[in-house]
């Protein structure tokens, strides 16, 4: 059974084409008109073994916030059509993933139940012309439209490039362990029956 999915959004502020393949091998073609984001989110397909191709135009004279958060939307929404029912899945994944002096810890429970715990300290500074505070808008909109429990906590780090670097890739080992089939998983992994 293929795990793919397909997804176009389409706002006043932004236009948003994804396709998804979770068992992927890590491929992928980004444009976001934000390329901090194109560079994370190559990160992600490409440490998460997701083949992703994602193409999104926005109002990026106004703010890059309706894009980035949209962006989220699209990428949670996308997650939780190509997994279906759940079945087999392993459900929780877990990084602590190093990218120099910075350290991130990532946990994910892909539970039906949209929870985002968001503790990175940064420093509040800008990556060229990019603000990091929009990242946490991004996991908020991604873990809802998932219907993921998502925590993101920075154990260490300095450089600020390094810090979402270290968060990104961390997210997405985690991602990789959670949708990894698991052979001895006959079902829905969960004692309700239904994720």
């Amino acid at each position: 059974m293929k795990r793919t999915a397909q997804l176009k959004r389409n706002t006043k502020e932004t236009q948003i084409a994804v396709t998804l393949n979770l068992d992927g091998t890590g491929k992928s073609s980004v444009s976001t008109g934000i390329e901090f984001m194109d560079h994370m989110l190559q990160l992600f397909a490409r440490h998460g073994k997701i083949d992703l191709d994602l193409k999104a135009k926005g109002d990026l004279g106004v703010d890059y916030h309706h894009t980035v958060e949209d962006l989220g939307i699209a990428l949670g929404t996308t997650l939780k059509n190509a997994l279906g029912d759940k079945a087999g899945i392993k459900r929780y994944g877990l990084s602590l993933l190093p990218m120099d002096e910075a350290l991130a810890q990532i946990a994910l429970d892909i539970s039906g139940r949209p929870y985002l715990v968001y503790d990175v300290e940064y420093g509040k500074k800008k990556i060229i012309n990019f603000d990091p505070q929009l990242i946490e808008e991004f996991f908020y909109a991604f873990a809802v439209n998932a219907g993921v429990t998502l925590h993101i906590k920075l154990v260490a780090g300095k450089n600020v490039h390094h810090i979402f670097e270290a968060v990104f890739k961390g997210f997405a080992k985690a991602v990789e362990m959670a949708v990894a089939i698991d052979k001895r998983e006959k079902g829905i992994p969960s004692t309700k029956g239904v994720l």
